[in-house]
């Protein structure tokens, strides 16, 4: 049987972990084993992350519109129902920026489902 040495295939792949790595702190960017590890908890973390961050923005939208909404004396609950009611068509990040943005026509959509 004829030895398969790997050299090149096997230095390849551990740089390419350790290209990864770069920027971490003390062994976990110099070493494999630990830059290894690292590595894919990083990654899975980037995973979640991504995932998390459309609940987040979510969230924020809806405490903007509901702080938007008090002022004009209506809860959030109450103004995405008169919204939907009244079939306008609006999602909550441009319901959001308007009511940053444009108070007038935030105040205008609000008056409108009233």
């Amino acid at each position: 049987m004829v030895r398969v040495k790997r050299g090149n295939v096997a230095r390849n792949r551990r740089n390419k972990i350790l290209k990864l790595a770069k920027g971490f702190c003390g062994a976990h960017s110099s070493l494999f084993r630990i830059a290894n590890q690292q590595v894919i908890k990083s990654l899975l973390y980037s995973y979640i992350g991504r995932k998390e961050k459309k609940r987040i923005f979510r969230q924020l939208w809806i405490t903007r519109i509901n702080a938007a909404a008090r002022q004009y004396n209506m809860k959030y609950s109450r103004f995405i129902h008169n919204l939907k009611r009244s079939k306008v068509l609006l999602n909550r990040k441009m319901l959001s920026q308007l009511a940053i943005l444009d108070p007038s026509a935030f105040s205008y959509i609000v008056e409108a489902t009233k």
